[in-house]
């Protein structure tokens, strides 16, 4: 699964790196991204890229309250195709989850050691996800995103048995094409990412808390008690 992940660029950045038209959303760079929180999140309007911020665990339309978003913050590239909640919105309403890296727990010795993934080049990427727009009782409109996820490389997989599904430059175009509708098309694009172009290592007891959000949240233990 996909629990935890960070943003930690500039705006500018951010907007260059996915050539994003400007919007008022507010950002600030993250160092613990945890469910139920706001995030930018890209969507294809029209041809053209706009940044919207989303909720991070998804809300079908159908949905009766917003407390079913908790359970849907991961969705398995597996299984889409099966699920009444993913059908239409792999079809219609697919998503790039802007992220530097993302956080997984190892379980030893009857306690959890966080650890950090991220690019060999520290550079940007995105998690391949689905939105929806859900309208709360009181006619609010709350837009929510879920984040796939496939099993994991041979990285990854030592600490957890999934990972989120992790999009090329060249992938992400596709994924936001709404004129992609073939299944085997589209599931081809979630797999694992390159395990050779991935590096991890243990970050603090810190991120443990979604509360702290701070910038050594991503530095490497070894390096706090150097």
């Amino acid at each position: 699964m996909c629990g935890r992940f960070t943003l930690t660029i500039s705006w500018d950045d951010l907007c260059t790196w996915f050539n994003l038209e400007q919007s008022e959303i507010e950002y600030l760079p993250r160092f613990n991204i945890a469910p139920t929180q706001s995030v930018p999140v890209i969507i294809d309007h029209e041809g053209k890229r706009l940044v919207v911020a989303m909720r991070w665990g998804l809300i079908p339309f159908w949905a009766k309250d917003m407390s079913i978003g908790n359970k849907m913050i991961n969705a398995r590239a597996e299984t889409l195709e099966d699920k009444p909640s993913f059908q239409k919105l792999i079809q219609q309403k697919r998503c790039l989850v802007p992220a530097d890296g993302f956080y997984e727990w190892q379980r030893l010795s009857g306690r959890k050691r966080p650890y950090r993934i991220a690019l060999h080049n520290g550079g940007l990427f995105s998690f391949a996800g689905l939105w929806d727009a859900w309208k709360s009782p009181e006619g609010k409109t709350i837009y929510s995103f879920t984040i796939i996820t496939t099993p994991a490389n041979s990285l990854v997989a030592p600490i957890h048995e999934r990972m989120p599904a992790i999009l090329t430059k060249a992938e992400e175009k596709i994924w936001l094409d709404h004129t992609v509708k073939e299944k085997g098309r589209i599931k081809e694009l979630l797999k694992p990412y390159p395990s050779e172009e991935m590096t991890i290592y243990e970050v603090s007891p810190r991120v443990n808390a979604p509360g702290n959000d701070f910038p050594d949240c991503v530095i490497p233990v070894q390096k706090i008690f150097e």
